[in-house]
């Protein structure tokens, strides 16, 4: 392990940002974690659905708003995304290539998902398992791909938006909620806001790659603001308190984004910049940076596979009698709350089982025509070949 260490600090290009990896590695945490904790399969009645701790117990509200970091993964997406381009255009690199290089990460791991799961049920549902369950399960894993997609996007995008001012994407956005909440507004007009919500953020990330937000004042300004826009709009316009959706509420906060979702994203940004100084001194440790430079090297195979490592968990305890609690009853009481973070390391040791299969599909590399990262494109993954 001193060994492993010492080779990852010493691949590492000496003028890397390594804080931009750190927010990285925080972010897909915050998406696992989040998920682990407010996530529950429940069994009854002879089949499998999903429920949340958050619809039971009210609250619980504060968790959603420390582990929903889909902000911090798009400023982080989009100060990568800026510099990577900026790079790739000083070395001559066309935009194909630099896009195609650029999605290869994402669309492989992706496709491995669907094919994987696509086959699972198709196979579950000729083993006569019910298709509410297939459905529910499937749900699981499918549903957090959709951020990929809007990342996907994004990054298709990103000549285009890479100098775009946070304002518009925000402005778009508010006029949006407007009309679909001041004049019942049909039901489409609010997906618009699936692009314009995360938008925003990313233009900010694009905007620090450009050195726009090296300032700690700017940083204490947008989590400032953005904090007291977020608590306005719930305490007095009506906004739901909770920042991921929780099953039976009449508005989610995230599907599609709304104005809450977006400011509280912008007090994310702002906390972000103000963590950069630290994190910079803190991964000059070369056990601590060895840790999130692992992170960001498999960080699509972990958010990809982590719903399955829950699943896993919960039908092999369905098959061998594991205790119920936390894993497969309502989540409606404190005991539950506890016996759940009892089972998050078996959901981590799942996980890890998983990585282990899949992890070459994120990290194989272009066969032809591909641009290799270089150690200026701040924050952009390292290959895993440098490490040994």
């Amino acid at each position: 392990m001193p060994d492993l260490v010492r080779r990852i600090d010493q691949a590492t290009p000496a003028d890397r940002d390594r804080a931009v990896d750190g927010l990285r590695a925080l972010a897909i945490l915050g998406v696992v974690l989040g998920h682990w904790l407010v996530t529950a399969l429940v069994v009854d009645t002879g089949t499998l659905h999903g429920d949340s701790p958050l619809r039971h117990m009210p609250e619980l509200t504060p968790v959603s708003w420390v582990f929903q970091t889909l902000a911090v993964f798009f400023f982080v997406g989009g100060q990568v995304a800026a510099g990577s381009y900026a790079s790739a255009v000083a070395r001559g690199t066309s935009y194909g290539r630099w896009l195609a290089a650029r999605l290869g990460r994402l669309v492989r791991p992706v496709t491995v998902v669907l094919v994987v799961w696509s086959t699972a049920a198709g196979g579950m549902l000729a083993a006569g398992v019910g298709q509410k369950t297939v459905w529910a399960l499937c749900k699981l894993v499918w549903s957090p791909l959709w951020f990929l997609l809007v990342f996907i996007v994004l990054s298709a995008l990103t000549p285009l938006v890479a100098r775009l001012h946070p304002l518009w994407p925000l402005a778009l956005v508010l006029n949006v909620d407007i009309v679909r909440f001041g004049f019942d507004a049909p039901g489409w007009l609010a997906s618009v806001n699936v692009i314009a919500g995360w938008l925003v953020p990313y233009c900010l990330g694009a905007a620090g790659a450009r050195g726009r937000l090296r300032s700690r004042t700017t940083g204490w300004i947008l989590l400032l603001g953005g904090a007291a826009a977020t608590a306005a709009l719930v305490l007095w316009a009506g906004y739901p308190a909770s920042m991921v959706g929780v099953p039976g509420q009449a508005v989610s906060n995230l599907d599609p984004p709304t104005l809450a979702v977006v400011t509280f994203g912008l007090a994310q940004c702002g906390a972000a910049v103000l963590l950069l100084g630290p994190l910079r001194r803190a991964l000059r440790r070369p056990a601590a940076w060895a840790v999130i430079a692992m992170l960001n090297l498999y960080a699509m195979t972990i958010c990809l596979w982590h719903q399955t490592a829950m699943i896993v968990v919960t039908v092999v305890g369905m098959a061998v009698g594991a205790p119920r609690t936390g894993s497969r009853t309502v989540p409606d009481t404190l005991a539950w709350v506890g016996a759940r973070l009892l089972w998050l390391p078996v959901f981590a040791l799942a996980l890890t089982a998983l990585w282990a299969l899949f992890r070459t599909y994120e990290q194989r590399r272009p066969t032809g025509g591909g641009v290799r990262a270089s150690g200026r494109e701040r924050g952009a993954p390292m290959s895993a070949k440098r490490y040994g």
